[in-house]
């Protein structure tokens, strides 16, 4: 498709902003960001209370957060509830951290890529413990969740990350496969009613990933591989409901592998599978009862969830190993742009 061919060379997809005059610290201050703290958790087995910023986009307003080589952005929750708010986190530098995020409210108007990450050299970039699960309103290419450029050249782990109804893949990483040549690695994610994929990649891994197609979005392919490949694809659960194909192999004339074990998918629209131009799917372990009401352990399921850190991944939460009784020194790490 020609839209392929156009995304696949394009890097960051935001609108055009201007850098803020009042420098990072100030104007964090001036947009009302604050505070909270997750109290009277009891036995859902979060170690501690963790505290986490809350940014605000005013109605109609887009906002920019711009990470830099070797930046995190940590424990915030990024509010888009008002009418036509809309958010972008920009990580295209080397070894840059987005962990314990969640992004509030349903966008009215999307940007085409509510998170970019790349890693361009031969580093290693993460994305960690990720709500993006109330999804982006009703349209043709309306909210693409997670995009990866064609410059991408290292590894990406992407790990319990919650991305749904996008109309615009949830996690679209298929570009490198054109140009930088990365993996990207994708674990203990969840994807619902996404158009056009839900995990799109060309070279990496996806393990116990879920994807759900139901009758409240969009339906896209479970996973889409695209070359040169291979996809290795492990104890996932792909249910289509007979929406989509559970696994499609190939695009643009080119093809690529995908391997699988212990694969769970239906069967119901054109048997589930697609093998394009000469691609091939080889699964060990296949059944027919794949669960996509499945939350993966330490995927979250709420913006507040994720942002204070909390993970059902045993007594622990997902933090960093700065000290978090301060904010002072991670917040100006950021540059915040709005347009």
């Amino acid at each position: 498709m020609a839209r392929e061919r156009q995304t696949e060379n394009e890097k960051s997809r935001r609108p055009n902003s201007e850098s803020d005059p009042l420098g990072r610290r100030r104007y964090l201050q001036g947009i009302g960001t604050t505070s909270a703290a997750v109290v009277g958790i009891g036995t859902t087995g979060v170690a501690s209370a963790t505290e986490y910023e809350t940014i605000t986009v005013g109605t109609g307003d887009h906002r920019v957060v711009s990470l830099g080589a070797g930046e995190t952005l940590e424990n915030t929750v990024i509010d888009v509830t008002a009418d036509g708010a809309s958010a972008t986190i920009d990580a295209h530098e080397p070894n840059t951290t987005i962990r314990n995020v969640g992004f509030e409210g349903r966008m009215d108007s999307p940007p085409t890529g509510i998170m970019g990450v790349t890693e361009p050299e031969n580093g290693t970039s993460t994305v960690e413990n990720v709500y993006l699960g109330d999804g982006a309103s009703a349209g043709h290419r309306h909210g693409l969740g997670l995009w990866v450029s064609p410059e991408h050249s290292g590894h990406l782990v992407i790990d319990g990350v919650n991305i749904q109804e996008m109309g615009d893949n949830s996690f679209y990483c298929s570009a490198p496969g054109s140009k930088g040549g990365g993996t990207v690695e994708l674990r203990n994610c969840y994807s619902a009613n996404s158009w056009v994929a839900h995990y799109r990649l060309a070279k990496g891994t996806v393990e116990n990933c879920v994807a759900l197609n139901d009758d409240r979005h969009k339906d896209g392919r479970g996973i889409w591989a695209w070359a040169p490949g291979t996809v290795d694809v492990r104890d996932c659960d792909l249910d289509m409901n007979g929406r989509h194909y559970a696994i499609a192999a190939g695009a643009n004339g080119a093809s690529t592998t995908i391997e699988g074990t212990d694969v769970r998918f239906d069967t119901g629209f054109h048997g589930g599978l697609k093998r394009a131009n000469g691609s091939t799917i080889s699964i060990d372990g296949e059944t027919d009862d794949p669960d996509g009401s499945r939350i993966p352990d330490g995927c979250p399921t709420g913006a507040a969830e994720a942002a204070s850190g909390r993970t059902a991944r045993g007594n622990e939460s997902a933090t960093s190993d700065t000290d978090e009784s301060s904010t002072d020194g991670w917040l100006s790490d950021w540059d915040f742009w709005t347009v």
